[in-house]
């Protein structure tokens, strides 16, 4: 490119050649000085904005920074509704973890007064050496953080509290409270003399003498499988708790419940009495699992005062299991005739139940 400089002063014109690199660079030097020009026209006007109250520069200011504020401020009104939603759900489970840490507390025996989960847990510790404020991308991924701990937690209260809740149901299906609070054990389970033939024979169960009238209670809670006259058992009740598990309360003066009812743990089934194979006022108690006699001491570890079994140490049973396959169940008699008892099963399955009836 050729540029031609034309004087007055000048005799004559005088050329000037650029070439094309000459040019761009020319070109490129001129925008960088505009640019530079306006950033520090920016910078000066927003620094005259802020040290001195201008009312044309502070309109200036307004005008050009209005979409850019707006921006902003919508910018900051998604992000804080963004937060109080998610503030708004951590609440809510916060909530709903206190109400059932409550119930796992007391399902576990924790009182409420050492273990209060509405109370914050104090906090301390020396004060920070370096320390900056928390950005918002920090806040909220400590928030998304913190909601997934909360949700773990009551995924893990809620595999507490069912399991506290099955245990307590299996504990409640166990023979630990004694059948009779007054009167005494006359007889205990194992080999003894049978008091009507002098022989050398196994008991079965364990006798407690009681006043005719005294009441029998269930040892545990299940459904009365049988109710009725024995020849040798006189008035018997038979429950039912579950999992191949029964108990015998026989010798009754009176039942009071019949087939099929559902007791609960401590109910009054029956009285006192002296009917049946008998030599006077008596219960004759047995634990029976799958079949086979156990000795009533070892599941009675929850004597009531002034019970007979109070002096007794308790002792650690471990849970029968569900029967494999049904199995009938008889009575056996003096007459050796079998007699059929029928037995409900909380399970819904039929359990065995053979009671023996020797020296009582």
């Amino acid at each position: 490119m050729q540029l031609i400089l034309v004087d007055r002063r000048l005799a004559r014109a005088r050329a000037v050649n650029l070439s094309r690199a000459t040019l761009v660079w020319g070109v490129l030097g001129f925008i960088t000085l505009v640019v530079v020009a306006l950033a520090g026209a920016y910078a000066l006007t927003f620094r005259l904005a802020a040290q001195r109250d201008i009312p044309v520069i502070k309109n200036l200011v307004s005008v050009v920074m209005h979409d850019r504020i707006a921006q902003d401020e919508q910018y900051l009104r998604d992000n804080v509704s963004s937060m109080a939603k998610m503030v708004g759900e951590m609440q809510a489970r916060l909530m709903r973890l206190d109400a059932l840490g409550e119930r796992v507390s007391k399902l576990a025996g924790i009182r409420p007064e050492e273990f209060n989960f509405r109370q914050i847990p104090g906090l301390g510790g020396a004060e920070p050496v370096a320390s900056r404020p928390l950005t918002l991308i920090e806040l909220q991924a400590q928030t998304r953080s913190v909601g997934k701990q909360v949700d773990e937690r009551t995924d893990f209260m809620n595999v507490v509290e069912s399991e506290l809740v099955a245990s307590a149901a299996r504990s409640a299906l166990l023979p630990r409270d004694a059948p009779v609070v007054d009167g005494f054990i006359g007889s205990g389970f194992g080999m003894r003399t049978d008091p009507f033939t002098g022989e050398y024979t196994m008991h079965t169960g364990i006798d407690f003498a009681a006043p005719i009238g005294t009441p029998i209670f269930a040892a545990a809670g299940g459904v009365v499988a049988s109710a009725e006259r024995h020849p040798e058992y006189g008035n018997a009740v038979t429950i039912d708790h579950g999992n191949g598990l029964a108990t015998l309360y026989a010798h009754a003066s009176r039942i009071l419940v019949k087939i099929g009812d559902i007791v609960r743990k401590g109910q009054q089934i029956a009285l006192v009495g002296t009917t049946g194979r008998s030599t006077g006022p008596h219960l004759h108690f047995e634990v029976h699992v799958n079949n086979v006699p156990q000795n009533p001491s070892k599941y009675l570890a929850s004597a009531k005062p002034g019970s007979p079994l109070a002096g007794l140490a308790p002792v650690a049973v471990a849970v029968p299991t569900a029967a494999a396959r049904p199995v009938t169940a008889a009575v056996s008699t003096a007459s050796a005739q079998p007699v059929p008892v029928a037995v409900s099963s909380t399970a819904a399955q039929p359990v065995p139940v053979a009671v023996s009836a020797t020296a009582h």
